[in-house]
């Protein structure tokens, strides 16, 4: 093959500044994207106060009801946006989900503030895979990683903003104007994207876009891609499941302050620290290290993450098992480090094994295994162990006498509060430490995925 037939690789759409914009900002919207995502669990404690519901009824708001349209929403617009102007779709997408994370400050009771938060996930319905597509279209194949790992920043960047600001509202206001200050500037973000990034052209000569019949056949061969999803939907799984009820953690366990709005205020600013340090780090690194090692490791994507989530499981255990606040936090401090790296192999992966037209597509793919697992059944699913163990708990030390039922805030008696919170507090320890082993199944998914990871590889 004489050189003029070679097709250069490809060198990315725009300068490399103008480029470093785009990145900045499509991170500013993923940053309002887990804002207005995560809020729900720094309230957690104020909302079952007020309503009178059970963690398994706070897991649902942070799990099922935000995650059903989200999830099954991703592949029709996705679709749309293989063919369409991907920054439009995320610009109106955000300008949707900023509105009804607002709105959940109103709400009058449960069903209002579930149907709210079903709002906000048809708005981020349209964020990751147009966002991860156009990106894909941005940046040559050699810095797809570490830009997807940037664009991943907004996970802990919003996580710690939520943390800080909810905190910091909840403790000094209350929580519904947590919901109507931070849900707001989300609107603002979406005319920035809308007002100065450009859509860029798609990175092939194909006209027509697959179907999502002939995307799926194509994914269906993909051994790695399967592997990856499902490691990172166990990965999902933890980390939605934990994360949700991590500020109860601190609060129904740890003496954080003399008043109860001190105690929400120091366990959100502390989860503040984890999320906008340790994650960001562990997001950060991950793709940093899988783009530096590729040229010499092939496999660098699947065996990256595979260490990085193993090693966080004996820090996690660690922190949730301290009876002293500073060794907890400690702990805790060091744990998603290694958990988040996972974020830009996985997506780096997923654009590795499908062609440009297909990209947002396998992002959808992608989404909906990942949070069909991970959001749809870790919240919940932490929130019924706790229920559980919560009353086996007060089975045991009242001999029978104490009911979960009786700890309802609403109408229990006085008397039997500290016997409650005891056992709230222990119940939802035993629940996180539980579900933190899933993480050994998703390290052996990444693992897999190498068998067949280069043979996949079509861009």
């Amino acid at each position: 093959m004489s050189e003029a037939s070679v097709t250069p690789a490809f060198q990315g759409y725009g300068t490399k500044a103008y480029r470093a914009y785009v990145l900045f900002v499509l991170v500013i919207i993923y940053t309002f994207n887990f804002i207005d995502r995560l809020l729900i669990s720094i309230v957690h404690e104020p909302i079952k106060a007020e309503f009178g519901v059970s963690n398994f009824q706070l897991g649902l708001l942070g799990g099922p009801v935000f995650a059903i349209l989200y999830t099954l929403l991703g592949i029709p617009i996705a679709r749309f946006a293989e063919r369409s102007n991907r920054i439009t779709i995320v610009s109106i997408g955000a300008a949707i989900w900023s509105v009804m994370t607002a709105l959940c400050g109103v709400s009058a009771n449960f069903i209002q503030l579930a149907l709210c938060r079903l709002g906000v996930g048809i708005g981020e319905a349209a964020c990751v895979p147009p966002s991860q597509s156009a990106i894909a279209d941005y940046f040559p194949a050699d810095r797809r990683a570490s830009a997807l790992a940037i664009f991943s920043l907004g996970i802990p960047i919003g996580s710690a903003m939520a943390y800080v600001g909810g905190g910091w509202l909840v403790s000094n206001f209350d929580w519904r104007t947590a919901f109507l200050l931070l849900g707001a500037p989300g609107i603002a973000a979406a005319l920035l994207l809308k007002l100065t990034v450009k859509e860029p052209p798609r990175a092939t000569s194909q006209v027509k876009p697959p179907s999502f019949g002939e995307t799926l056949k194509a994914l269906s061969k993909k051994a790695s891609f399967w592997h990856i999803a499902f490691g990172g939907a166990l990965i999902s799984f933890v980390g939605y499941g934990s994360s949700q009820f991590l500020v109860s953690h601190l609060v129904r366990n740890y003496d954080l302050g003399a008043t109860i709005q001190e105690e929400y205020a120091h366990a959100a600013y502390a989860m503040g620290l984890v999320a906008g340090i340790s994650t960001a780090a562990g997001t950060f690194l991950g793709g940093f290290l899988a783009d530096r090692l590729a040229p010499k490791h092939n496999h660098v994507n699947s065996w990256l993450p595979a260490l990085g989530v193993a090693l966080a499981i004996p820090f996690y255990i660690l922190s949730f098992y301290q009876t002293q606040f500073v060794w907890a936090f400690a702990f805790l401090m060091v744990a998603p480090i290694f958990h988040y790296m996972y974020l830009g192999p996985m997506y780096a992966v997923t654009m590795g094994v499908s062609t440009p037209l297909q990209r947002a597509t396998a992002v959808a793919i992608l989404i909906l295994i990942v949070n069909l697992v991970g959001y749809g059944l870790g919240p919940p699913t932490v929130g019924a162990l706790n229920d559980m163990f919560a009353a086996n708990i007060l089975n045991d030390v009242s001999s029978g006498a104490l009911t979960l039922a009786q700890c309802n805030p609403l109408t229990m008696d006085t008397a039997n509060a500290a016997t409650c919170a005891t056992a709230q507090g222990l119940g939802l320890k035993y629940a996180l430490g539980c579900t933190i082993f899933v993480l050994a199944w998703a390290a052996l998914h990444f693992l897999l995925s190498g068998r067949t990871l280069v043979k996949d590889r079509v861009s």
